[in-house]
C-alpha cells in the first residue's frame, strides 16, 4: 500500500484556490479563442484581445461570476477548517517535493496571491526551519562550528533533495571537514534577484546570531541555487552587509550562468503561437511559467533585468553582467551526458539541462565571461544534471577544493 502523503488544511485551501484560478483562466482562454473564430480573420491577422459580446459574452461572464462565488465559499470554509485544525508539523519527502515542484512552476503567482502553498524562504536543517536568533540556533544545533556551509538547491527542488542515493554533500562535508551545514529552502518560482536579496538578508541575520565566532563561510549552489547565491553577493555588497567578509569559497554545480537553452526554446514557442489569432489563446499556456523559470533564459540575477520589462518578449537586451564576487575563491563544476571521448559538439551539450559553456561561465563575448581559473573548473562526463548531487567524483572535487585532507575522515 502506498504511503499516505500528509496534507494540511492550508494545503487544501491552496489547491482549492489554484483550481478556481485555473477554471477562470481556461474560461478566458476559450472565450478569446471563440472571439477570434467569430471574426474569421486572416491566418496572420492581429489577434483580438477584447471579450465576446451579446449572449456569448453573457455566458462567459456568468461562468466567471459563478466560479468566483463558489471559489469564495470554498476558501472561507477551508479557512475555518484550518483555524480549527491548526497547522500540524507533519510532512513528508513526497509532500515537500510536490510543493517544491509547484512553486518552481507557479511560485511567483502563489506568492503574489498569498496562496498558502507558497514556500517562505527559510534556512533549515533536516527539514526544520531555524530561528535566526542566538537562542534558536543554540537549541537547534548541538555543536555549531566556526565554519558554516550553506547549500542552495535548484529550480523545483527543496533542501531535503540534497540527499540522493544515501549521499548528502553537506552531511559528508560536516563529517569530513568540520563544517556546520545549513540548507536554504525557498520558492524557486519567484525572480532570482528577489530570492538573492532575501537570501543576503537571511545570511546577515544568521551570522549576527551565530553562537560561536565565525571563521569562514562557504556556499555551494546547485543549478539555479548558484544564480541565487551570486545575486545574494551582489545585493549584500549593495546593502553594506557584513557577512561577505567571511565568505571564502563558492562552488557552483551545474549553474546556468549564461542561461539555459530549454527556456529560450520555450520563449520561441510563445512567440510563434502568438502570431496567429487562431493560436494566440494557446500562447497563454506557455506564459503561466514562473518568473524564476524565465530568469533562466539568460541567467538573470538583478532586479534591473526584469523590472518594467515584458519577461516573455523576444529581442530584449541581455541581462546586466555581474562578475564573480571579489576576494572569493569561486569554483565551477559542469557535467556532460556524453563520454569524454565523444565529439566536441556532443560534449558541449552538457548535462541535459545546462550546456558546458554556460555552467563554466563562458560565452562568445569575452567581456561577459566569468573568470573561473582553469584550476577551479571541472567537468564530469557520463553524468547528468542530478548526478551532480551524489556522484563520488563530484564529492572528491569538493573535498579537494575545500581543503579537506583525504585522511581527514
Amino acid at each position: 500500500m502506498p504511503k499516505r502523503i500528509p496534507v494540511r488544511a492550508s494545503d487544501l485551501r491552496g489547491y482549492g484556490r489554484l483550481a478556481i484560478e485555473a477554471t477562470l483562466g481556461i474560461t478566458q482562454l476559450v472565450e478569446n479563442l471563440h472571439r477570434n473564430i467569430q471574426r474569421t480573420p486572416g491566418i496572420l491577422a492581429e489577434p483580438a484581445r477584447t471579450p465576446t459580446k451579446g449572449i456569448t459574452g453573457l455566458v462567459y461572464r456568468t461562468i466567471r461570476g459563478v466560479t468566483r462565488l463558489v471559489g469564495g465559499g470554498i476558501d472561507v470554509a477551508l479557512a475555518q477548517l484550518a483555524s480549527l485544525l491548526g497547522q500540524p508539523g507533519e510532512s513528508s519527502g513526497q509532500r515537500e517535493a510536490l510543493l517544491a515542484a509547484l512553486n518552481g512552476v507557479l511560485g511567483d503567482h502563489l506568492a503574489a496571491s498569498a496562496n498558502p502553498l507558497a514556500i517562505p524562504m527559510q534556512l533549515r536543517r533536516e527539514g526544520q526551519a531555524l530561528a535566526l536568533t542566538a537562542e534558536g540556533l543554540t537549541a537547534a544545533i548541538l555543536k555549531p562550528s566556526a565554519k558554516i556551509l550553506l547549500l542552495v538547491h535548484g529550480l523545483c527542488m527543496n533542501d531535503l533533495q540534497w540527499r540522493r542515493h544515501a549521499h548528502d554533500h553537506g552531511a559528508a562535508l560536516a563529517a569530513d571537514g568540520g563544517y556546520t551545514p545549513l540548507y536554504l529552502h525557498y520558492n524557486s518560482g519567484v525572480h532570482v534577484s528577489s530570492n538573492g536579496r532575501t537570501f543576503a538578508e537571511r545570511i546577515e541575520k544568521l551570522l549576527q546570531a551565530w553562537p560561536v565566532p565565525v571563521q569562514e563561510l562557504t556556499i555551494i549552489g546547485h543549478s539555479m541555487g548558484g544564480l541565487v547565491s551570486r545575486s545574494a553577493c551582489h545585493y549584500a555588497q549593495e546593502a553594506g552587509h557584513d557577512w561577505p567578509r567571511y565568505l571564502r569559497k563558492m562552488v557552483f554545480l551545474g549553474t546556468p550562468h549564461q542561461g539555459a537553452p530549454l527556456e529560450r526554446a520555450g520563449n520561441w514557442v510563445d512567440v510563434i503561437l502568438g502570431k496567429s489569432p487562431y493560436t494566440a489563446a494557446f500562447a497563454r499556456l506557455g506564459k503561466i511559467r514562473s518568473a524564476g523559470i524565465t530568469d533562466l533564459r539568460h541567467g538573470s540575477v538583478l532586479d534591473a533585468d526584469w523590472i518594467d520589462r515584458d519577461r516573455f518578449a523576444r529581442g530584449q537586451r541581455k541581462p546586466a553582467f555581474v562578475a564573480l564576487p571579489q576576494g572569493v575563491q569561486c569554483y565551477a563544476i559542469a557535467a556532460s551526458i556524453a563520454a569524454k571521448s565523444s565529439a566536441l559538439r556532443e560534449r558541449i551539450l552538457g548535462d541535459g539541462l545546462v550546456p558546458l559553456p554556460s555552467a563554466l561561465g563562458q560565452q562568445d563575448d569575452p567581456q561577459r565571461c566569468l573568470a573561473f581559473p582553469k584550476t577551479q573548473q571541472w567537468i564530469g562526463y557520463r553524468m547528468n544534471h542530478m548526478d551532480l548531487l551524489d556522484r563520488k567524483e563530484v564529492y572528491a572535487k569538493l573535498r579537494e577544493w575545500l581543503a579537506i585532507k583525504a585522511d581527514a575522515a
